[in-house]
């Protein structure tokens, strides 16, 4: 064996300890289908975590602002004793005193409601029993009780809208622009996942077009060995091949290196902090099939991404938030008309008061009607016989109002922009509509041509390997020929990932991607159903 050969053995078998040391460092192989990747990143992706609490949080705030019209019961209960000096002859104070002593113990209960017309209905009851050593008082101890209702409703200020409506509208508002964040931030997650995947798909098969290239450099290197060791061949002809392999051993490194980041990437997309395991796997893309051109009707795919964009919802639900700050603002400047009801029954009974020593003329006897304890009282109170009935306009008008013309002012100007934002965001959907459409045909296209030219420079360097065995060519024009067979399997996988990831980009900006890949939202229920 010569030195050269000697040294090429060697070489050789340090290319082979070196490839099987690091084959027994290999991670484990984990394959992963594209449905994987995307449950995987479903359930671990961040972004959807803090979307999906803002989206319980926006729940939660709708419950809240509903809960204005909630019952409101207010409970009272108080005991008081009193004996003011009165400048006065006739303060019925006993004899050597200035003033009579009183003493009294109640109990007062209200149930307030808040209605959806803006307006409020109160109803009231108490009960009371007060004492006295006073000569003027009839009854000692007496026992009063009260019982009745009142209605307010605005006319003007608050009729159509008032500061609980505007919380729910606000809430409901910000319901919607939370649910439509939660479906974009899925959307996204699965659109990059596919992307991620498709762009691993496309490494791993650009290091296999490599390392078939280092193949084909090999034999030819070997050929041409064979064809110096003949005398066929100067020894000078050995340096083409040879720089030729390892240019390409260059390019097959980085295209691992290359590889490598796009497993870190989807990693990054589709694992979690707990995946320890995954982490340390290296992940292996399932086998996928041909991919079918399918035309595009740009028409319908248009008018879906205007109904179906998560984007154009959130910012719907601004401008229905901003209008509902609009009306709120324009009812703050009208002047404020109330109408008011109200109807009250009273009860009395009690005992005849001992001090009692009316002036000279004054009947000092308890109608029998009032004479008893608490429960003839409330007799009294159910007959009806001693009421009060109230009806009544309040009206106030604040004069100049600069202020809240200001905020009206702001709050349409604020309106306004919202919905200029909504029309330039439809204009933006539509465009990317269009392109989305233009770069998937594009892709397409390609496709077929790059299948093409990887077919005729499969027939060219199998036609220029048999004229170099033939001795008719050389090393040159064949290792230039298995050049242009890589470049058009590169294009040609190019093609492919870009069609893959064009139809994704489709999908998304048409607001499709979610139930094409049969992943559903959970919405959350409509606030206004609870609403009468």
């Amino acid at each position: 064996m010569s030195r050269r050969r000697r040294a090429g053995a060697v070489r050789t078998l340090l290319v082979t300890v070196g490839v099987a040391a690091a084959a027994g460092a290999q991670p484990a192989e984990r394959t992963l289908t594209l449905e994987e990747a995307v449950a995987l990143a479903l359930r671990n992706a961040e972004g959807i975590v803090i979307e999906r609490e803002s989206l319980l949080s926006a729940e939660a705030a709708v419950t809240g602002a509903e809960g204005a019209y909630d019952p409101l019961l207010g409970l009272e209960a108080g005991w008081s004793e009193s004996n003011p000096p009165l400048n006065s002859s006739f303060s019925g104070a006993p004899p050597g005193r200035l003033s009579p002593t009183t003493e009294i113990s109640e109990a007062r209960a209200t149930l307030d409601q808040l209605l959806p017309t803006g307006g409020t209905v109160s109803v009231r009851g108490a009960g009371d029993r007060a004492t006295t050593d006073g000569v003027f008082g009839l009854l000692s101890p007496a026992y009063g009780t009260q019982a009745g209702v009142e209605l307010r409703q605005p006319l003007l200020r608050n009729r159509a809208i008032d500061p609980a409506r505007f919380r729910i509208r606000a809430a409901a508002a910000d319901l919607d622009l939370a649910t439509a964040d939660l479906q974009r931030e899925v959307t996204d997650t699965v659109a990059a996942v596919e992307q991620a995947y498709w762009t691993l798909v496309a490494a791993r098969r650009e290091v296999g077009v490599r390392e078939e290239a280092m193949g084909l450099a090999e034999e030819q290197l070997t050929e041409t060995t064979a064809r110096i060791e003949t005398g066929m061949a100067p020894e000078l002809e050995i340096a083409q091949p040879r720089a030729e392999r390892e240019r390409r051993r260059g390019e097959l490194l980085a295209s691992q290196e290359a590889a490598m980041r796009a497993e870190n990437t989807l990693k990054l997309l589709v694992l979690g902090d707990h995946d320890s395991d995954l982490w340390d796997d290296r992940l292996q893309p399932s086998a996928v099939g041909e991919v079918a051109i399918a035309p595009v009707e740009v028409g319908a795919a248009m008018e879906r991404a205007l109904a179906a964009r998560p984007e154009l919802a959130a910012l719907q639900a601004l401008v229905e938030r901003r209008r509902a700050e609009a009306a709120l603002a324009r009812d703050a400047v009208r002047p404020a008309l109330d109408a008011v009801v109200s109807y009250d029954r009273y009860g009395l009974a009690g005992t005849r008061n001992p001090a009692s020593a009316p002036p000279p003329g004054v009947p000092s006897d308890v109608p029998p009607r009032l004479e008893g304890d608490l429960g003839q009282s409330f007799e009294l109170l159910r007959d009806g016989e001693f009421d009060d009935t109230r009806v009544a306009l309040v009206f106030a008008i604040p004069i100049g109002n600069r202020a809240a013309r200001a905020g009206a002012e702001i709050a349409r100007s604020a309106e306004r922009q919202a919905e200029a934002e909504l029309t330039r965001l439809r204009k933006l959907v539509r465009t990317e509509v269009l392109d989305a459409v233009a770069v998937l045909e594009t892709a397409g296209q390609r496709i077929e041509a790059a299948r093409a030219a990887r077919e005729a420079a499969e027939v060219q360097l199998s036609s220029e390997r048999d004229r170099y065995g033939a001795g008719m060519s050389t090393n040159f024009l064949v290792l230039t020929r298995q050049n242009d067979l890589s470049r058009a399997r590169l294009e040609e996988i190019a093609a492919v990932t870009d069609y893959r990831r064009a139809r994704t980009a489709l999908a998304r900006v048409t607001g499709a991607l979610l139930e094409e890949r049969g992943i559903a939202v959970e919405q959350p229920a409509d606030p206004k159903e609870g609403q009468s």
